[in-house]
């Protein structure tokens, strides 16, 4: 009766380790990934910082193309208020098709695409397209990782046991063909 005792101790000490390893493995992979959507709002501010610069570089020379201006400042303020990825991708959409509208005025005017102001503001907006994109490169990575341990075995039954805080995870997806092209590219 002792050895049963002693066996069925050692297994309960291996199961409770198990947990805890598996317990510890989706908390590092829930950070990771709370880390890379933090990544993504630092370009995503970056962008937003940038937009209304350009708006005004564009205005001076296109000051009629009114429709254009005020679309790239709804779109600005509607991905700056969306929450979460599932919101966030397709407000993002419409903000790339919205500075593709500034840079399509930009190319009907000779004198604003040589105007050195412009030249930088569109150089950094295209750096800065490019580091989103691998910040959401790496965010989406992340979220792959993170959910093939929570729903795999036996990490669902650790990510089961504790619901709210291993829940599910979204993907930043774009989901408008046009908005894949990096503007004023």
């Amino acid at each position: 009766m002792t050895t049963a005792i002693i066996v069925a101790v050692a297994l309960l000490a291996v199961a409770a380790c198990l947990f805890l390893v598996l317990f510890n493995r989706l908390v590092r992979l829930r950070n990771k990934v709370d880390n890379a959507w933090h990544q993504i709002d630092v370009e995503l501010k970056r962008r937003y910082d940038l937009l209304p610069e350009l708006a005004e570089v564009v205005r001076g020379y296109a000051s009629h193309e009114k429709e254009v201006l005020e679309s790239a400042a709804r779109a600005r303020t509607a991905a700056m208020n969306a929450n979460g990825p599932g919101e966030r991708g397709p407000a993002e959409d419409d903000l790339t098709g919205a500075v593709g509208g500034l840079f399509g005025v930009a190319e009907q005017y000779p004198d604003l695409k040589a105007d050195l102001g412009f030249r930088d503001l569109q150089h950094r907006l295209i750096t800065t397209e490019n580091r989103i994109a691998g910040s959401r490169k790496y965010y989406n990575g992340a979220v792959m990782y993170y959910e093939n341990a929570r729903r795999g075995f036996p990490g669902n039954i650790v990510a089961g046991a504790f619901p709210g805080r291993f829940g599910a995870r979204q993907y930043f997806e774009i989901v408008e063909p046009e908005a894949r092209q990096v503007p004023g590219a």
